[in-house]
């Protein structure tokens, strides 16, 4: 992965973009208002450093969870704090939120349904970029430490490729900014897959 040149990042990035661009406009559907995403950064870290980047191992985090299934197999996590969830459902769904870090069943089950669709639209953007079948599993919801939730993803798909995907995700409402992560980590040889699908050889 350190072989890719700035090009071949930014054909990602613009992924990225048109994936949030279709994220945006389901969820204004969704709430009957305007929503605004940007996608600020996009890179590949390897696997270990994932918790570093939403806070440590030990950070308590929302995460919705899903198995990308199709050509390139691999697992998608969609993270942010819990601050940041509840943020977003006060400040974009309009949602009245409890003071403390605890989240409501109808919390939760909002939450599931917008990271459901936040994921398969960057899902959906990728596989039309790249003609891949790739369509996602049913959305787990877990509040957990984050390594502890990324263990648990490594335990359910059985294997784990070393790479991810970030695509750093920034939502807008006036002056708030509400930060979310995706990570895409494709099975050992789906990064293959998808960037021989875009033309690039890795070797």
């Amino acid at each position: 992965m350190g072989e890719l040149a700035d090009f071949h990042i930014d054909v990602l990035k613009e992924i990225g973009n048109i994936g949030a661009g279709h994220a945006a406009t389901a969820l204004s559907m969704l709430l009957d208002k305007p929503v605004d995403m940007l996608v600020p950064e996009v890179r590949f870290l390897p696997f270990e450093e994932i918790a570093s980047c939403v806070g440590g191992p030990e950070e308590i985090v929302l995460a919705i969870y899903l198995r990308v299934i199709g050509d390139a197999p691999g697992n998608l996590f969609f993270i942010l704090n819990v601050n940041s969830a509840k943020s977003m459902l006060k400040d974009l769904a309009g949602m009245e939120t409890t003071e403390d870090d605890s989240l409501s069943e109808m919390e939760l089950s909002a939450l599931n349904e917008i990271g459901n669709i936040l994921a398969g639209s960057y899902l959906s953007s990728l596989a039309d970029f790249t003609h891949l079948s790739m369509s996602p599993s049913v959305p787990a919801l877990a509040i957990d430490m984050a390594g502890a939730i990324l263990s648990y993803g490594l335990i359910q798909s059985g294997e784990m490729g070393d790479q991810a995907l970030l695509i750093d995700t920034k939502f807008l409402e006036g002056s708030q900014v509400i930060n979310g992560h995706f990570f895409l980590i494709p099975d050992p040889g789906s990064f293959n897959s998808i960037f021989a699908a875009l033309g690039v050889d890795i070797r």
